[in-house]
């Protein structure tokens, strides 16, 4: 299925089971996408997980139907998917910037978020660079954390930060970040960053090491300064390269990035020139 098509379904899905408790698993059951790549292609080409677009939704019609009718805020909180009237109040305030009874009581202003509508263009012709590549299995050592797909974004850039400000950073420099969801279709997933292993060396407190399976691999290099060059290429490979993609398919829930040295470069991650890479596991049809 293209991915346009995909997220045109997941839409028409999420809007007919907004009162009912989905997941972003059952989402990317019902387009037969896998949860880890689908979840990277709904949030690359829309600007929200799926989980924090029915969030967003579901608290706009949660305001609609508060000055349109005298529904109670504990009935609306179980309606929309909250355990508790607090839990409710909390996320419409952060949402709306009013509290349910400001706006039932004062008039205050509410927000709306429309549903997600797809527009067809005529698009083509696109550049982008990338080779196929087979690759062995190679070994890592890594400091590894657990991330929701909900919050990674956020997330993961902390996670690097607390990597560099503790010191781990003389042990691990950094030259792969690696995603790794190997059921394709949890909630969670596994991030790693990481250089390669050498076998001789003793494994040090609060690192591990992981062993990355033989692929053959679509690469796609990232050329400029960071975080925008790579940004835009993950953005192109889910809205360009993946809907056209015919031969082949994604072979396992792996993602990997690799970064060049950044004192090879005279701004270092953010020099014009400076150069990453990113590493999809493919198999074919």
């Amino acid at each position: 299925m293209e991915w346009m098509k995909a997220i045109g379904e997941a839409v028409d899905y999420i809007e007919s089971h907004m009162t009912e408790d989905i997941t972003a698993d059952d989402v990317a059951n019902h387009v037969c996408i896998s949860t880890f790549y689908f979840q990277k292609g709904f949030s690359m080409l829309c600007g929200y997980s799926i989980m924090e677009y029915i969030r967003n939704r579901r608290l706009a019609l949660a305001g609609v139907e508060l000055t349109n009718s005298d529904a109670k805020v504990i009935d609306l909180a179980m309606i929309y998917g909250y355990d508790s009237p607090d839990s409710f109040t909390k996320a419409f305030t952060r949402f709306h910037g009013s509290t349910p009874s400001q706006v039932r009581k004062d008039r205050n202003m509410i927000k709306s978020f429309a549903p997600l509508k797809l527009t067809i263009s005529l698009k083509g012709g696109y550049l982008m660079d990338y080779r196929i590549t087979k690759k062995n299995s190679f070994t890592v050592l890594s400091a590894s954390k657990e991330f929701s797909y909900e919050q990674a974004k956020q997330e993961i850039p902390a996670f690097w930060q607390e990597h560099y400000a503790s010191g781990k950073g003389q042990t691990v420099c950094g030259m792969f970040g690696i995603n790794i969801d190997e059921q394709m279709g949890s909630e969670k997933f596994e991030y790693l960053i990481a250089d390669v292993y050498n076998p001789i060396m003793d494994i040090p407190e609060g690192f591990m090491t992981k062993t990355i399976p033989a692929f053959t691999w679509a690469v796609f290099p990232c050329q400029g300064a960071m975080p925008i060059s790579i940004q835009n290429v993950n953005a192109k490979i889910f809205s360009e390269w993946l809907p056209t993609l015919r031969e082949y398919e994604i072979a396992a829930g792996y993602c990997v990035e690799m970064y060049d040295a950044p004192d090879k470069y005279p701004k270092g991650t953010l020099d014009e020139n400076y150069y990453a890479e990113i590493w999809i596991p493919i198999k074919r049809k």
